[in-house]
Protein backbone atom coordinates (compact mmCIF):
# COMPACT_ATOMS: atom_id res chain seq x y z
CA UNK A 1 0.00 0.00 0.00
CA UNK A 2 1.28 3.93 -0.47
CA UNK A 3 0.27 5.75 2.77
CA UNK A 4 0.38 10.06 2.31
CA UNK A 5 1.49 11.42 5.69
CA UNK A 6 0.30 14.98 6.37
CA UNK A 7 1.91 17.04 9.41
CA UNK A 8 3.32 20.33 10.16
CA UNK A 9 5.93 18.78 12.37
CA UNK A 10 8.72 16.36 11.29
CA UNK A 11 12.27 14.96 11.60
CA UNK A 12 14.85 16.53 11.97
CA UNK A 13 12.89 18.74 14.41
CA UNK A 14 12.97 17.11 18.05
CA UNK A 15 9.79 16.02 19.43
CA UNK A 16 7.51 13.79 20.10
CA UNK A 17 5.16 14.45 17.69
CA UNK A 18 7.84 13.55 15.36
CA UNK A 19 9.31 11.22 17.19
CA UNK A 20 6.15 9.38 16.29
CA UNK A 21 5.62 10.00 13.16
CA UNK A 22 9.07 8.99 11.89
CA UNK A 23 9.16 6.13 13.63
CA UNK A 24 5.62 5.01 12.27
CA UNK A 25 6.73 6.10 8.60
CA UNK A 26 9.75 4.00 9.23
CA UNK A 27 8.22 0.80 10.60
CA UNK A 28 5.83 0.86 7.45
CA UNK A 29 8.15 1.67 4.77
CA UNK A 30 10.47 -1.58 6.87
CA UNK A 31 6.70 -3.97 6.42
CA UNK A 32 6.88 -3.29 2.48
CA UNK A 33 4.52 -0.27 2.43
CA UNK A 34 5.40 3.31 0.38
CA UNK A 35 5.23 6.14 2.39
CA UNK A 36 5.93 9.98 1.69
CA UNK A 37 5.28 12.93 3.76
CA UNK A 38 4.67 17.08 3.01
CA UNK A 39 5.92 18.57 5.70
CA UNK A 40 6.91 22.46 6.75
CA UNK A 41 10.30 23.71 6.56
CA UNK A 42 11.49 23.23 10.26
CA UNK A 43 10.73 25.28 12.44
CA UNK A 44 9.95 23.97 15.93
CA UNK A 45 10.55 24.64 18.87
CA UNK A 46 12.11 28.32 18.40
CA UNK A 47 9.57 29.57 15.88
CA UNK A 48 12.05 30.38 13.04
CA UNK A 49 13.03 28.53 10.07
CA UNK A 50 16.20 26.62 10.59
CA UNK A 51 18.90 28.25 9.31
CA UNK A 52 19.72 25.72 6.53
CA UNK A 53 15.90 25.75 5.32
CA UNK A 54 15.81 29.35 4.86
CA UNK A 55 14.97 30.96 1.58
CA UNK A 56 13.41 27.53 0.19
CA UNK A 57 9.95 27.33 -1.37
CA UNK A 58 9.67 23.64 -2.03
CA UNK A 59 12.51 21.06 -1.46
CA UNK A 60 12.59 16.96 -1.73
CA UNK A 61 14.58 14.63 0.01
CA UNK A 62 14.56 11.31 1.64
CA UNK A 63 14.87 9.18 4.78
CA UNK A 64 14.47 5.45 5.50
CA UNK A 65 13.10 5.33 2.33
CA UNK A 66 10.42 7.75 2.67
CA UNK A 67 10.46 10.40 0.34
CA UNK A 68 9.97 13.88 2.17
CA UNK A 69 8.28 16.83 0.52
CA UNK A 70 8.89 20.19 2.54
CA UNK A 71 7.30 23.42 2.17
CA UNK A 72 7.41 27.06 3.45
CA UNK A 73 5.43 28.61 5.94
CA UNK A 74 5.21 31.31 8.29
CA UNK A 75 6.98 29.93 11.47
CA UNK A 76 6.17 30.64 14.78
CA UNK A 77 5.77 29.50 18.31
CA UNK A 78 3.96 29.81 21.47
CA UNK A 79 0.05 30.49 21.26
CA UNK A 80 -1.80 34.25 19.84
CA UNK A 81 -2.20 35.11 16.34
CA UNK A 82 1.15 34.54 14.61
CA UNK A 83 0.71 30.75 15.57
CA UNK A 84 -2.80 30.78 14.35
CA UNK A 85 -0.71 32.44 10.99
CA UNK A 86 1.62 29.42 10.98
CA UNK A 87 -1.47 26.98 11.21
CA UNK A 88 -3.05 28.66 8.38
CA UNK A 89 0.50 29.43 6.32
CA UNK A 90 1.08 25.45 6.06
CA UNK A 91 -2.95 24.54 5.59
CA UNK A 92 -2.46 26.67 1.90
CA UNK A 93 1.45 26.01 1.33
CA UNK A 94 0.80 22.13 2.03
CA UNK A 95 -1.56 21.91 -1.05
CA UNK A 96 1.99 22.87 -3.06
CA UNK A 97 3.58 19.22 -1.32
CA UNK A 98 0.49 17.14 -1.81
CA UNK A 99 0.28 17.92 -5.66
CA UNK A 100 3.94 16.67 -6.04
CA UNK A 101 2.76 13.66 -4.47
CA UNK A 102 1.75 10.29 -5.96
CA UNK A 103 -1.79 9.01 -5.56
CA UNK A 104 -1.80 7.26 -2.41
CA UNK A 105 -4.33 4.46 -0.90
CA UNK A 106 -4.64 6.33 2.53
CA UNK A 107 -3.88 9.52 3.11
CA UNK A 108 -2.95 10.02 7.08
CA UNK A 109 -3.07 13.51 8.71
CA UNK A 110 -1.82 14.49 11.91
CA UNK A 111 -3.32 16.98 14.22
CA UNK A 112 -3.33 19.01 16.04
CA UNK A 113 -3.28 21.78 14.34
CA UNK A 114 -6.51 21.47 13.44
CA UNK A 115 -6.48 23.29 10.33
CA UNK A 116 -4.78 21.06 8.07
CA UNK A 117 -7.82 19.11 7.87
CA UNK A 118 -9.40 21.32 5.12
CA UNK A 119 -6.00 21.08 2.85
CA UNK A 120 -6.10 16.98 4.19
CA UNK A 121 -9.87 16.63 3.07
CA UNK A 122 -9.07 18.52 0.00
CA UNK A 123 -6.61 16.20 -1.30
CA UNK A 124 -9.02 13.29 -0.09
CA UNK A 125 -11.56 14.32 -2.39
CA UNK A 126 -8.87 15.11 -5.57
CA UNK A 127 -7.87 11.80 -5.04
CA UNK A 128 -10.97 9.70 -3.88
CA UNK A 129 -8.84 8.18 -1.70
CA UNK A 130 -9.69 7.51 2.21
CA UNK A 131 -8.72 10.17 5.02
CA UNK A 132 -6.92 8.84 8.57
CA UNK A 133 -7.53 11.68 10.77
CA UNK A 134 -4.86 11.62 13.26
CA UNK A 135 -6.19 13.09 16.95
CA UNK A 136 -2.60 13.31 18.82
CA UNK A 137 -4.28 15.86 21.14
CA UNK A 138 -7.70 17.08 21.79
CA UNK A 139 -7.73 20.51 20.39
CA UNK A 140 -9.47 22.70 21.48
CA UNK A 141 -10.56 20.83 24.33
CA UNK A 142 -7.31 21.10 25.86
CA UNK A 143 -6.72 24.64 25.36
CA UNK A 144 -9.85 25.03 27.04
CA UNK A 145 -9.05 22.70 29.98
CA UNK A 146 -5.53 24.20 30.01
CA UNK A 147 -6.79 28.27 30.50
CA UNK A 148 -4.34 28.44 27.52
CA UNK A 149 -7.13 29.93 25.24
CA UNK A 150 -10.46 31.13 26.85
CA UNK A 151 -13.80 30.95 25.08
CA UNK A 152 -14.87 33.07 22.29
CA UNK A 153 -14.82 33.01 18.09
CA UNK A 154 -11.35 31.13 17.95
CA UNK A 155 -12.41 28.13 20.03
CA UNK A 156 -15.72 28.09 18.70
CA UNK A 157 -15.01 28.04 15.11
CA UNK A 158 -12.19 25.36 16.38
CA UNK A 159 -14.86 23.37 17.44
CA UNK A 160 -16.82 23.47 14.39
CA UNK A 161 -13.89 22.38 12.29
CA UNK A 162 -13.21 19.95 14.90
CA UNK A 163 -17.14 18.24 14.51
CA UNK A 164 -16.85 18.93 10.56
CA UNK A 165 -13.78 17.13 10.33
CA UNK A 166 -15.14 14.00 12.01
CA UNK A 167 -17.66 13.21 10.23
CA UNK A 168 -15.78 13.38 6.89
CA UNK A 169 -12.97 11.61 7.83
CA UNK A 170 -13.03 7.95 6.88
CA UNK A 171 -10.99 7.06 10.02
CA UNK A 172 -10.11 8.96 13.32
CA UNK A 173 -6.91 7.05 15.14
CA UNK A 174 -6.42 7.38 18.75
CA UNK A 175 -3.14 8.32 20.40
CA UNK A 176 -3.78 7.06 23.67
CA UNK A 177 -7.27 5.16 25.59
CA UNK A 178 -8.49 8.56 26.85
CA UNK A 179 -8.63 10.36 23.73
CA UNK A 180 -10.15 6.73 22.41
CA UNK A 181 -12.74 7.32 24.58
CA UNK A 182 -13.38 10.83 24.16
CA UNK A 183 -14.04 10.38 20.25
CA UNK A 184 -16.64 7.37 21.27
CA UNK A 185 -18.52 9.23 23.99
CA UNK A 186 -17.72 12.55 23.71
CA UNK A 187 -17.10 13.30 20.60
CA UNK A 188 -20.09 10.31 18.99
CA UNK A 189 -17.50 9.26 16.40
CA UNK A 190 -18.49 6.22 15.33
CA UNK A 191 -16.84 3.07 16.19
CA UNK A 192 -16.28 1.78 13.18
CA UNK A 193 -14.26 4.77 12.17
CA UNK A 194 -12.00 4.79 15.44
CA UNK A 195 -8.35 3.19 15.34
CA UNK A 196 -5.44 3.09 17.87
CA UNK A 197 -2.02 3.66 17.37
CA UNK A 198 -0.38 4.85 21.03
CA UNK A 199 2.76 6.11 21.15
CA UNK A 200 5.53 3.79 20.86
CA UNK A 201 9.65 3.28 20.75
CA UNK A 202 11.73 1.75 18.55
CA UNK A 203 14.05 -0.27 21.16
CA UNK A 204 16.83 -0.98 18.02
CA UNK A 205 17.63 2.70 19.08
CA UNK A 206 16.61 3.40 22.46
CA UNK A 207 18.57 0.84 24.71
CA UNK A 208 20.50 0.58 27.97
CA UNK A 209 24.13 1.45 27.13
CA UNK A 210 27.33 1.90 29.35
CA UNK A 211 27.63 5.49 30.41
CA UNK A 212 30.00 7.58 29.00
CA UNK A 213 32.33 8.54 31.41
CA UNK A 214 34.05 11.60 29.32
CA UNK A 215 30.51 12.93 28.52
CA UNK A 216 29.96 13.10 32.37
CA UNK A 217 32.70 14.85 32.91
CA UNK A 218 32.46 17.10 30.13
CA UNK A 219 28.78 17.73 31.54
CA UNK A 220 30.46 18.84 35.15
CA UNK A 221 28.53 15.61 36.44
CA UNK A 222 31.68 13.21 38.09
CA UNK A 223 30.43 11.68 41.22
CA UNK A 224 26.44 13.34 40.58
CA UNK A 225 23.15 10.89 40.84
CA UNK A 226 21.66 12.48 37.89
CA UNK A 227 17.76 13.06 38.15
CA UNK A 228 16.69 13.04 34.34
CA UNK A 229 13.53 15.22 32.29
CA UNK A 230 13.97 14.85 28.70
CA UNK A 231 11.54 16.26 26.49
CA UNK A 232 9.36 19.80 25.53
CA UNK A 233 9.61 22.25 28.10
CA UNK A 234 5.76 23.38 27.84
CA UNK A 235 3.44 24.61 29.91
CA UNK A 236 1.37 21.11 30.23
CA UNK A 237 4.81 20.02 31.67
CA UNK A 238 4.11 22.45 34.65
CA UNK A 239 8.21 21.86 35.00
CA UNK A 240 8.33 24.34 38.04
CA UNK A 241 7.37 21.15 39.88
CA UNK A 242 10.20 20.18 38.99
CA UNK A 243 12.61 22.91 40.16
CA UNK A 244 10.84 23.09 43.54
CA UNK A 245 11.41 19.41 43.92
CA UNK A 246 15.63 20.04 43.34
CA UNK A 247 14.91 23.33 45.48
CA UNK A 248 13.60 20.76 48.30
CA UNK A 249 16.69 18.58 47.58
CA UNK A 250 19.27 20.79 47.51
CA UNK A 251 20.99 19.94 50.62
CA UNK A 252 21.69 16.51 48.85
CA UNK A 253 25.09 17.74 47.20
CA UNK A 254 25.43 14.51 45.00
CA UNK A 255 21.23 14.88 43.74
CA UNK A 256 22.08 16.80 40.22
CA UNK A 257 18.60 17.42 37.56
CA UNK A 258 19.46 17.67 34.37
CA UNK A 259 16.39 19.09 32.28
CA UNK A 260 17.48 18.05 28.75
CA UNK A 261 15.26 19.98 25.48
CA UNK A 262 13.22 22.78 24.70
CA UNK A 263 9.99 24.48 24.30
CA UNK A 264 8.64 28.04 25.29
CA UNK A 265 8.74 27.66 28.70
CA UNK A 266 12.76 27.13 28.95
CA UNK A 267 13.41 30.70 29.42
CA UNK A 268 11.04 31.08 32.56
CA UNK A 269 12.52 27.82 33.91
CA UNK A 270 16.27 29.12 33.59
CA UNK A 271 14.87 32.74 34.85
CA UNK A 272 13.31 30.70 37.80
CA UNK A 273 16.61 28.37 38.84
CA UNK A 274 18.85 31.39 39.07
CA UNK A 275 16.50 33.29 41.42
CA UNK A 276 15.90 30.68 43.67
CA UNK A 277 20.46 29.38 43.50
CA UNK A 278 19.77 26.38 41.84
CA UNK A 279 23.40 24.75 41.65
CA UNK A 280 21.82 20.96 41.53
CA UNK A 281 20.23 21.76 38.10
CA UNK A 282 21.66 21.98 35.21
CA UNK A 283 19.50 22.66 31.42
CA UNK A 284 20.96 21.45 28.32
CA UNK A 285 20.17 21.79 24.66
CA UNK A 286 17.68 19.29 22.86
CA UNK A 287 19.84 16.56 21.31
CA UNK A 288 18.06 13.97 18.02
CA UNK A 289 16.53 10.89 19.60
CA UNK A 290 19.78 8.83 18.34
CA UNK A 291 21.91 10.53 20.42
CA UNK A 292 19.59 10.31 23.40
CA UNK A 293 21.06 7.07 24.87
CA UNK A 294 24.14 8.80 26.10
CA UNK A 295 22.52 10.82 28.03
CA UNK A 296 19.68 8.53 29.82
CA UNK A 297 22.77 6.33 30.38
CA UNK A 298 24.34 8.78 32.80
CA UNK A 299 21.25 9.09 34.47
CA UNK A 300 19.51 6.99 37.69
CA UNK A 301 16.29 7.57 37.21
CA UNK A 302 13.98 10.31 34.97
CA UNK A 303 11.30 12.48 36.10
CA UNK A 304 8.08 12.94 33.89
CA UNK A 305 5.38 15.63 34.92
CA UNK A 306 1.86 16.47 33.80
CA UNK A 307 0.09 19.62 35.07
CA UNK A 308 -3.28 19.11 37.29
CA UNK A 309 -5.98 19.46 34.52
CA UNK A 310 -8.54 17.05 33.61
CA UNK A 311 -7.51 16.92 29.84
CA UNK A 312 -4.22 15.65 31.02
CA UNK A 313 -5.76 12.51 32.71
CA UNK A 314 -5.72 10.92 29.48
CA UNK A 315 -2.31 11.98 28.33
CA UNK A 316 0.36 9.21 27.80
CA UNK A 317 3.48 11.65 27.75
CA UNK A 318 6.11 9.59 25.14
CA UNK A 319 8.68 10.83 26.56
CA UNK A 320 8.28 8.50 29.87
CA UNK A 321 8.22 5.60 27.52
CA UNK A 322 11.66 6.16 26.51
CA UNK A 323 13.08 6.38 29.73
CA UNK A 324 11.13 3.21 30.23
CA UNK A 325 13.11 1.75 26.88
CA UNK A 326 16.15 3.26 28.81
CA UNK A 327 15.83 1.32 31.55
CA UNK A 328 15.42 4.18 33.99
CA UNK A 329 13.24 3.93 36.86
CA UNK A 330 10.75 6.69 36.85
CA UNK A 331 9.05 9.05 39.11
CA UNK A 332 5.66 10.24 37.11
CA UNK A 333 3.82 13.53 38.72
CA UNK A 334 0.39 12.46 36.51
CA UNK A 335 -2.87 11.07 37.00
CA UNK A 336 -5.18 9.19 34.66
CA UNK A 337 -4.19 7.20 31.94
CA UNK A 338 0.00 7.58 32.32
CA UNK A 339 -0.34 6.65 36.33
CA UNK A 340 -1.79 3.38 35.27
CA UNK A 341 0.59 2.66 32.80
CA UNK A 342 3.39 3.21 35.08
CA UNK A 343 2.23 1.17 38.18
CA UNK A 344 1.08 -1.75 35.01
CA UNK A 345 4.49 -2.12 34.37
CA UNK A 346 5.88 -2.02 37.89
CA UNK A 347 8.27 0.84 36.20
CA UNK A 348 8.32 3.41 38.96
CA UNK A 349 6.18 6.00 41.63
CA UNK A 350 3.69 7.50 40.73
CA UNK A 351 3.02 10.99 42.93
CA UNK A 352 -0.15 13.73 42.54
CA UNK A 353 0.81 16.45 39.61
CA UNK A 354 2.46 19.51 40.90
CA UNK A 355 3.11 18.80 44.33
CA UNK A 356 6.99 18.82 44.07
CA UNK A 357 7.57 17.66 48.10
CA UNK A 358 5.75 14.60 47.09
CA UNK A 359 8.07 14.13 43.96
CA UNK A 360 11.13 15.11 46.16
CA UNK A 361 10.08 12.40 48.56
CA UNK A 362 9.63 9.52 45.77
CA UNK A 363 12.93 10.61 43.84
CA UNK A 364 14.65 10.27 47.30
CA UNK A 365 13.12 6.78 48.29
CA UNK A 366 14.18 5.48 44.52
CA UNK A 367 17.64 6.48 44.93
CA UNK A 368 17.88 5.12 48.31
CA UNK A 369 17.23 1.78 47.04
CA UNK A 370 19.32 0.77 44.20
CA UNK A 371 18.34 -2.34 43.68
CA UNK A 372 14.88 -1.74 43.61
CA UNK A 373 14.96 1.34 40.92
CA UNK A 374 17.27 -1.39 38.55
CA UNK A 375 14.40 -4.13 39.04
CA UNK A 376 11.96 -1.25 38.01
CA UNK A 377 14.51 0.30 34.91
CA UNK A 378 14.19 -3.27 33.66
CA UNK A 379 10.71 -4.36 34.37
CA UNK A 380 9.65 -0.85 32.17
CA UNK A 381 11.73 -1.64 29.38
CA UNK A 382 10.53 -5.29 29.36
CA UNK A 383 6.80 -3.39 29.32
CA UNK A 384 7.97 -1.40 26.19
CA UNK A 385 9.60 -4.71 23.89
CA UNK A 386 5.82 -6.80 24.98
CA UNK A 387 3.21 -4.33 24.35
CA UNK A 388 4.62 -0.71 23.10
CA UNK A 389 7.21 -1.76 20.36
CA UNK A 390 6.92 0.53 17.29
CA UNK A 391 6.67 -2.70 14.82
CA UNK A 392 4.25 -4.07 17.07
CA UNK A 393 2.06 -0.94 17.03
CA UNK A 394 1.92 -0.57 13.51
CA UNK A 395 1.28 -4.21 12.41
CA UNK A 396 -1.66 -4.05 15.22
CA UNK A 397 -3.21 -0.77 13.29
CA UNK A 398 -3.04 -1.92 9.83
CA UNK A 399 -4.93 -4.80 10.68
CA UNK A 400 -7.69 -2.73 12.35
CA UNK A 401 -7.42 -0.37 9.11
CA UNK A 402 -7.68 -3.21 6.60
CA UNK A 403 -9.50 -5.94 8.90
CA UNK A 404 -6.04 -8.54 8.49
CA UNK A 405 -6.01 -10.01 11.42
CA UNK A 406 -2.54 -10.03 13.47
CA UNK A 407 -1.24 -11.38 16.85
CA UNK A 408 -2.61 -9.14 19.46
CA UNK A 409 0.42 -6.09 20.40
CA UNK A 410 -1.94 -4.14 22.75
CA UNK A 411 -1.40 -2.67 25.85
CA UNK A 412 -2.37 -5.81 28.06
CA UNK A 413 -4.04 -5.35 31.62
CA UNK A 414 -1.16 -6.63 34.43
CA UNK A 415 -0.63 -6.20 38.07
CA UNK A 416 -0.52 -3.06 39.35
CA UNK A 417 2.82 -1.28 40.59
CA UNK A 418 4.03 0.77 43.56
CA UNK A 419 2.30 3.89 44.13
CA UNK A 420 4.41 6.12 46.24
CA UNK A 421 1.64 6.35 48.61
CA UNK A 422 2.09 2.71 49.40
CA UNK A 423 5.98 3.91 50.41
CA UNK A 424 5.86 7.44 51.69
CA UNK A 425 2.23 8.43 53.41
CA UNK A 426 3.93 11.94 54.95
CA UNK A 427 6.99 14.31 53.47
CA UNK A 428 9.51 13.19 56.21
CA UNK A 429 12.68 15.45 57.56
CA UNK A 430 14.74 13.81 55.18
CA UNK A 431 13.60 16.72 53.03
Amino acid sequence: MRFMVLTQYFFPEVGATQARLDAMCTELTRAGHEVEVVTGMPHHPTGRIWPSYRGRLYMRGQRNSVTIHRVWLYAANGSGLKRILSYLSFMITSLAGLVRSRRPDYLFVDSPPLTLAVSAWAASRWWRRPLIFNVADLWPDSARDLGIMQDGVVLRVAGMLERWIYRRAHYVTAVTEGIRTALLQQKKVPPSKVLFLPNGVDTRLIRPIAPDEGLRRQLGLSRKRVVLYAGNHGYAGALDQVLDAANALAHHERIHFVLVGDGPQKPALQSRARELGLANVTFLDPVPLEELPRIIALAECAVVTLRHANVMRGARPAKALVMMAGAKPLVLAAEGEAADLISRAEAGFVVPPEAPLALAQAIRSLLSDPAEARQMGLNGRAFIQNHLEWSLLVRNWLSQLTGVPTPSSGVQDGSKGKNIHERVSTVRATI
